[in-house]
């Protein structure tokens, strides 16, 4: 069977494999959260996939938050290998997302529905999930044999990308590489989905008011702004009501 690999494939398999890297090889937990939170992926995947924002998109920021704590839980709680963790919560995503992209109605009521219900999740659990301290961690792997890991994964992602429709476009790229070096602050990691869903879902909601009036990378470039006002003023409050000082990598 021949694959084609369009030119948004090709940029996606760049921008997301250096996102990556470049959360790899950060030190400090809330760094690497905060590389990990930026929507690149979202919104290459969206013009890879070509379809319009409908639920399917909104309901895989839960099958996200699903995915972090389920290896989590299984390396942390259950104790067992990280690998193994990652890639049976990245399977059981992919399997999730393909059942649930064949029941998922692409209308109207279907989409606001998912978002009332994925922002009050994200809201309970950061009013419910205490901040902890956890070690820092930087990759020791030198780049020329991470950036082959990261580029061989989001390429077996494409070839499944038509049958996930959205859920592609938030399937945990980065964070499939990234938690295997944040091994080492998984519930800091865990907690920081929350965030991106609370700055994600507003930037999905314009994009869905504005993709019939505009071409889709004009939306999604509004979306940025409404985005970037939402994660920074998120981040202020949680930075500064846990009182961290957060340093610097030399």
């Amino acid at each position: 069977m021949s694959v084609h690999l369009g030119f948004w494939d090709a940029l996606l398999l760049v921008v997301v494999s250096v996102q990556a890297t470049v959360l790899a090889y950060l030190h400090h937990p809330r760094w690497k959260a905060l590389v990990l939170t930026l929507p690149i992926p979202f919104t290459v995947a969206t013009m890879a996939v070509g379809l319009p924002i409908d639920a399917t998109n909104v309901c895989g920021l839960l099958l996200l938050l699903m995915f972090t704590h389920g290896v989590r839980i299984l390396h942390q709680n259950l104790r067992a290998p990280v690998v193994p963790s990652i890639a049976a919560a990245a399977m059981g995503y992919c399997l999730l997302g393909w059942m649930l992209a064949g029941l998922l109605p692409v209308g109207d009521a279907a989409f606001w529905t998912a978002c009332v219900a994925t922002v009050l999740v994200a809201v309970t659990l950061l009013k419910t999930t205490a901040h902890r301290e956890e070690p820092g961690h930087r990759s020791s792997l030198p780049v020329w044999i991470k950036l082959p890991i990261i580029m061989l994964v989001i390429g077996g992602l494409l070839l499944i990308k038509h049958g996930l429709r959205g859920f592609t476009t938030v399937f945990p790229m980065v964070t499939v590489v990234g938690l295997y070096e944040a091994r080492h602050s998984l519930w800091t990691m865990s907690r920081q989905v929350p965030v991106i869903i609370l700055g994600m879902v507003p930037m999905m909601i314009v994009c869905r008011l504005a993709q019939e009036r505009m071409p889709q990378g004009a939306a999604l470039a509004l979306s940025w702004v409404l985005f970037l006002a939402a994660l920074g003023l998120l981040h202020l409050r949680l930075w500064h009501r846990n009182e961290i000082t957060i340093e610097t990598d030399a």
